[in-house]
C-alpha cells in the first residue's frame, strides 16, 4: 500500500526541518511526500531543494490560500490513501504510517479517523484531541475530527471532490461534512494518535477565529444540505465543556 502525504507550506523556514525530519524517520517505505509551497519568500524553498533525497514530488508558485496548495498535492498523489501533515507539524512517533497502512489493509473503509496532540513552542502539552467518541452527526452541532489524523482513499477526492477555495479556515470542515455526512463514506476510529500539531494558528486565535469558524461550519451544513440548528453550532463550546466535565467525573 502506498501512503500518499502531503504538506503545503509558505515561509515556513523556522518548522520545516522538523516535519521533513518525522517523515524521513517514518519505518514505513512505500511514502510518496509531496511538498506544495507557495512561493516562499524565506529560505522556505532551499530547504525544499536541500531534502530532495526524501520528497517525491514538488512545486513552488504563487496559490490562492492554504486549500488551494492543499488540492494541488492531492491532483499529484498517487498513493493509495493519503494524509496531510502541516508544515509547523510532526507525526507523532516514527510508526505512525505504518500503523495507518497496516490499519487501512486490515478494513474495508474509505477512510481511518484518530487522534492528535496540541502543544506549545516549548514542547508543552496542551490538549489531547480524540476522535473516539466522534460520530458524523456531530458535525451537525459544530463537531469534527482533527483533520491531520484522517486518512483518505485517494480515488475519493477524484469521486466527491476536493477542498472548496470559498472559505478562510473552514474548508476541511465542509470536505468532512461532504464525504462523512452527504456521502456517508465507510470509516472506521483507529485509535492512532496521528500528529504533534503546534498550536497558535488561524482556527485557535481567539473570539474572532471562533465567530469565523461558526459561521464557515453554517457555511458547509448549508452547502451539504444539512439541517441543523443555528444555536447549537454557536454554544458549542457548552457541549465541548461538558464532555470535559463528564470524562473527569467518569
Amino acid at each position: 500500500m502506498k501512503v500518499s502525504i502531503i504538506t503545503v507550506c509558505y515561509n515556513s523556514e523556522a518548522t520545516l526541518l522538523k516535519t521533513f525530519a518525522s517523515v524521513n524517520k517514518q519505518t514505513y517505505s512505500n511514502i510518496e511526500y509531496i511538498v506544495v509551497d507557495g512561493g516562499s519568500t524565506d529560505s522556505t524553498l532551499q530547504l525544499i531543494k536541500d531534502n530532495q533525497s526524501i520528497i517525491s514530488r514538488w512545486v513552488s508558485e504563487p496559490d490562492q490560500g492554504l486549500y488551494d496548495a492543499m488540492n494541488k498535492g492531492l491532483d499529484m498523489a498517487t498513493g493509495d490513501i493519503v494524509g496531510i501533515l502541516n508544515s509547523d507539524d510532526t507525526f507523532l512517533n516514527d510508526k505512525v504510517i505504518e500503523e495507518v497502512a497496516k490499519f487501512h489493509s486490515s478494513h474495508d473503509i474509505d477512510a481511518s479517523v484518530g487522534n492528535i496532540i496540541q502543544h506549545k513552542p516549548s514542547g508543552k502539552v496542551t490538549r489531547v484531541y480524540s476522535s473516539k467518541n466522534w460520530k458524523p452527526r456531530k458535525l451537525k452541532i459544530g463537531f469534527m475530527p482533527p483533520h491531520p489524523s484522517i486518512f483518505f482513499k485517494t480515488e475519493l477526492f477524484q469521486e466527491l471532490g476536493n477542498y472548496k477555495l470559498g472559505f478562510v479556515i473552514g474548508s476541511d470542515y465542509e470536505l468532512i461534512t461532504r464525504f462523512f455526512l452527504k456521502h456517508e463514506i465507510s470509516w472506521k476510529y483507529s485509535g492512532i494518535t496521528t500528529t504533534a500539531m503546534l498550536v497558535g494558528g488561524l482556527s485557535s486565535s481567539g473570539a474572532a477565529s471562533y465567530k469565523l469558524i461558526t459561521k464557515e461550519i453554517q457555511k458547509a451544513l448549508s452547502m451539504n444540505d444539512i439541517a441543523f440548528n443555528p444555536n447549537k453550532i454557536k454554544l458549542r463550546f457548552i457541549w465541548k465543556l461538558i464532555g470535559v466535565l463528564k470524562k473527569n467525573n467518569a
